[in-house]
Parts: structure tokens; sequence; C-alpha cells
């Protein structure tokens, strides 16, 4: 399968007749207000594994860890968070107001080898740092092979 690049210039050369309007959507819709918005509705996770643990990183900066709810139902676990707006730079007018977190949801689906019995996170520097720790029989088990 081939992948082929939209290119909105090269249609309007063709067709000549809607080219001012679509530039204007194009400038619209390729503002960094609108794609900025649309990226930063959750926060971005970073999910690794060591030998003993499966660890989760969302950051999240500007929140307190009071505004965070971890929870486990079956093996989905669900980071969300809370912010309300606080309007206390009244006497202020804005003429673009940009950050203003409302809430999000993350969920993940954990593997059979994580036991939630352990699962402990912690909030520092603008980073929510989840570790899951493994079962017993799924750590990762290293020995050396004696060749005949």
């Amino acid at each position: 399968m081939t992948l082929v690049k939209f290119n909105p210039n090269r249609d309007n050369k063709k067709n000549g007749l809607m080219t001012g309007f679509n530039d204007v959507f194009d400038s619209i819709f390729n503002d960094t207000f609108f794609s900025d918005r649309l990226m930063s509705r959750v926060p971005a996770a970073n999910i690794s594994e060591s030998q003993d643990h499966y660890h989760v990183e969302l950051a999240a900066p500007g929140l307190k860890k009071e505004d965070f709810k971890i929870s486990l139902e079956r093996d989905v676990l669900s980071i969300s968070a809370e912010q309300s707006a606080q309007n206390d730079l009244q006497e202020r007018s804005f003429n673009k107001r940009e950050f203003s977190y409302n809430s999000f949801v993350r969920s993940f689906t954990l593997p059979d080898s994580a036991d939630d019995n352990g699962i402990d996170a912690k909030y520092e520097n603008g980073v929510l740092c989840i570790n899951i720790p493994k079962r017993e029989e799924a750590k990762i088990q290293s020995r050396q092979i004696e060749i005949k």
C-alpha cells in the first residue's frame, strides 16, 4: 500500500475557483492554537519495564497530587485528574487564554503478569510515576547455560 501525502496547494492550482476560500480554512485549522489544544487534551505517557516492575510516567505539570485519582477496576488502571479553573485574576482582561487544565482520564490495561496488590504512585516535578510490580513467575529470569 502506498501512502500519498495530501497537498492542498496542488489541488488549488488545478481548479483555481476556490483558492482563497481554501487558504482561509488552511490558516484557521493549521493554527498552532488549534493543534496545541487538540494535542494537550491528555498528558503524554511513557510506559517502560524493568526486571521487577512495569513503570507508567505521565507528564502533568501544574497539578498537585491531590488533583489525581488512580483507580483499578479488574485489569484496567485509570488515572484521572480534575482541576477547577481559578478566576482569581478578575481585574485582567485576557486577549488569549490557553492554560486552563480542566480534566482528563487515561486508562491502561494491565498485563496478566502484573501484581495489582503492590501498585504505588508518586508525583514530583510535574511527572506522575506509577510502579506496578510483576508477579513472581513473570519476573525476568536470567542464568548462564553451560556449553557441553
